[in-house]
């Protein structure tokens, strides 16, 4: 959607200002400036289940309609493979309920340790509007906690790309490389610079 000086104008669902800023900061690195106005709002969207890119689909068109224009929405899994992808884009709601030890614990029968983390961006130009996703992956294992144990799963999960360090043990430069996140958002940010040009609403 447009806004009043011309420039196409974008909302990330999200209550969270630093993940906007993240957003922004992906988008922009390389030099790349933005082709666009974002803003971030806290939208309430029923908790929805399934497979995952049908959670972000659906989330995608909810919240486009209630935003009546452009969306973008992040859903995070973190997946284990001992537990054939469980707790995946549950993870938040496990988090909440049993602790970030309780969490790891569902491994504790497990010599797997094996896990991955995923981020599904889902893009929608405005209500009715067809919702592309991208999809970012960083694979890795679950481990002792190292790091600010405020970042929820993060001090938990280290990636086979961090040099021996979890998540919340990384800067934010060595981060934005490898991680799932950061992946999907690049692949959102291609698609910025081939099409997003001739979008409409």
């Amino acid at each position: 959607m447009l806004n009043k000086d011309g420039n196409f104008s974008v909302t990330f669902v999200t209550g969270n200002a630093n993940k906007l800023e993240e957003l922004k900061r992906m988008i922009s690195a390389g030099g790349m400036p933005l082709a666009m106005q974002l803003r971030n709002c806290k939208i309430d969207l029923p908790e929805l289940q399934g497979h995952p890119d049908d959670i972000a689909k659906h989330k995608c068109a909810l919240a486009a309609e209630k935003v009546n224009g452009a969306v973008i929405t992040e859903d995070t899994s973190l997946c284990f493979t001992a537990l054939n992808g469980l707790p995946g884009p549950y993870v938040k709601w496990f988090l909440d309920d049993c602790g970030r030890d309780g969490l790891c614990n569902l491994l504790a029968a497990h010599d797997d340790k094996s896990a991955y983390a995923q981020t599904i961006v889902a893009f929608s130009a405005g209500a009715g509007k067809d919702v592309k996703l991208f999809h970012g992956k960083t694979i890795g294992k679950i481990v002792r906690p190292r790091g600010k144990l405020d970042f929820g799963w993060s001090p938990k999960f280290q990636p086979d790309e961090g040099e021996g360090l979890t998540y919340a043990k990384m800067g934010k430069e060595g981060k934005d490389a490898i991680s799932h996140s950061a992946r999907a958002f690049q692949k959102f940010k291609a698609f910025l610079q081939d099409e997003a040009i001739n979008m409409t609403v």
